[in-house]
């Protein structure tokens, strides 16, 4: 006797399905472990920074002060070490409202963001669906059966008969068939990042991230220096112009002078017409300061981020002392100037680049999973006959490329190389400046005290002729080639002067200003429209 057929319940037998048996859990566990533990290593070459060449000291260190640490420029705010109010008040508008460094910043935000992304690529990631669809198909054509009959019949007579006959039977056409699928899913993959083409390619972008803070510091520097030589050379214009409206005093002093000697019958006309066209020489010069005054103005408004005819500047004398700015070793500019940490970011992230590129030759392993309900009758959808799921690794490793890795291996060693020489370009460009700077400041000190004495001696001669004009000793003439010659002095000081600020402000600046490469940029809101 057969015994009945029995089948399980239909829940037991999903069951069943769904729970993966004892081996293959464990063959799975160990497969991820191993996994975690290839994981480990990356391809491509570890970051070294290479050697730049710099020398023990500064050559034209001769007569400098050295930097200790309790005399260093103050990180940050350096130009107060002018005490100039006003350019203390115009500095940290350029903070605010600097278009080039909101370009820069917004750059930095950009950095940030491209290495958010890259670092997402190390987690795993989560999709869900959703989906309900109704289809059918096209309606099918109708059939028709013919079926065919002969008879033949014999009379009692003298005769035959045959018939035949046809039945046609139609079959009417079906309907369309129509059919309900609904389907909901979640699947999880992860790529294990075997080789360290992720880890190199957030190792590529944390570099990028840091040379674009270093950008935006050199950036940042190189407006406020800039700023702090236009305003200065504003100031020395306030001091020409002033310089030059004394002058004009004098002239018209010494027109007058020579129009009553000439009324008298004492002097001559020509006497007249020279010092006429003296005064108006030293009006047409300070007419001519106005415009070199209005553009320096007008430089100081674009670099705080105003229009020009909001920004306006009042004359005031130039008080500003020439400040002793401390220089240390050449090898503190590696960490001083931005640009320099910049190029050597941009140098590790090229090398990180090299190893993404290599990652390329080997497999990629990818785990995923993926589970759901799909039936075709709502009311059954989420129950446990109509869930299925889906479970295991997918291996791809690249076979012929045509030598495309080889090539962007290759590219991507060439880039290094060349930030390696950038590198190096950018701190002997450095050093240069910071020589550069240091010799126009010894030698513009050592002219300044030359043209100091040169002034003294033609303001001593500038009185001594002026008295012997007006006791009528000398003629006009002599008179007007010392003022000529003192004139000349006193704007040539001021220049000399003018030229000293803003050697200083070059040096402060080649020396990395008051920058602090441990100090990441804060990452400053996107403005609203």
């Amino acid at each position: 006797m057969k015994q009945p057929l029995t089948v399980a319940p239909r829940s037991v037998v999903n069951a069943r399905v769904l729970r993966p048996s004892r081996p293959a859990a464990l063959n799975l566990l160990a497969g991820l472990t191993l996994a975690a533990l290839l994981a480990g290593c990356a391809v491509g070459p570890d970051y070294h920074r290479p050697t730049a060449p710099i020398g023990i000291e500064f050559k034209e260190t001769e007569g400098w002060k050295a930097a200790q640490p309790s005399d260093d420029i103050t990180r940050g705010a350096w130009w107060e070490i002018y005490n100039d109010p006003v350019l203390n008040r115009l500095m940290p508008q350029v903070e605010a409202a600097n278009q080039t460094l909101a370009q820069s910043e917004a750059q930095y935000r950009q950095a940030i963001a491209v290495l958010r992304g890259t670092r997402a690529g190390e987690l795993p990631t989560l999709n869900g669906n959703a989906s309900a669809t109704r289809s059918g198909n096209g309606v099918s054509s109708g059939t028709t059966t013919t079926t065919t009959g002969t008879g033949i019949g014999t009379g009692t007579g003298t005769g035959t008969g045959t018939g035949t006959g046809t039945t046609i039977i139609s079959t009417p056409s079906s309907g369309s068939s129509i059919r309900n699928q609904f389907s909901t899913s979640l699947s999880a993959s992860w790529e294990v990042d075997l080789w360290g083409r992720i880890r190199r390619g957030v190792e590529a972008d944390s570099a990028s991230v840091q040379a674009s803070a270093a950008n935006l510091a050199a950036a940042r520097l190189s407006a406020q220096s800039t700023l702090a030589r236009n305003y200065f050379q504003l100031r020395v214009m306030d001091e020409q112009k002033r310089l030059l409206e004394a002058t004009i005093k004098v002239y018209e002093r010494s027109l007058r002078l020579n129009e009553n000697r000439y009324d008298v019958g004492v002097s001559a006309r020509a006497d007249i017409v020279q010092a006429r066209a003296q005064l108006e020489g030293a009006r047409a010069q300070a007419i001519d300061l106005d415009w070199q005054r209005a553009q320096l103005e007008h430089a100081i408004a674009i670099l705080t981020g105003q229009p020009p005819s909001n920004v306006a500047i009042a004359p005031a004398p130039l008080n500003t002392a020439l400040p002793d700015v401390p220089v240390g070793l050449p090898s503190e500019l590696l960490e001083r100037r931005p640009d320099i940490a910049a190029a050597e970011r941009a140098m590790q992230a090229a090398n990180a680049r090299i190893g993404v590129a290599k990652a390329a030759y080997f497999p990629t392993l990818t785990l995923s999973a993926s589970g759901g309900y799909r039936n075709s009758t709502f009311a059954d959808w989420l129950t446990a006959p109509a869930r299925f799921w889906s479970l295991g690794p997918a291996l791809a490793a690249p076979l012929f490329d045509g030598g495309l890795r080889r090539a962007q291996v290759s590219q991507n060693e060439a880039a290094y190389d060349a930030q390696v020489a950038a590198y190096r370009q950018t701190v002997l460009t450095a050093l240069g400046e910071v020589e550069d700077n240091l010799v126009q400041l010894r030698v513009l000190a050592s002219e300044q005290v030359v043209q100091q004495r040169a002034l003294d001696a033609a303001r001593e001669s500038l009185r001594l002729t002026t008295n012997q004009f007006e006791a009528g000793i000398i003629d006009f003439l002599s008179l007007v080639t010392v003022q000529t010659t003192a004139l000349n002095n006193e704007r040539t000081n001021l220049t000399l002067l003018g030229n000293r600020l803003a050697a200083s402000v070059s040096l402060i600046a080649a020396i990395g200003g008051g920058w602090d490469q441990n100090l990441a940029p804060p990452v400053k809101p996107r403005p609203q429209d």
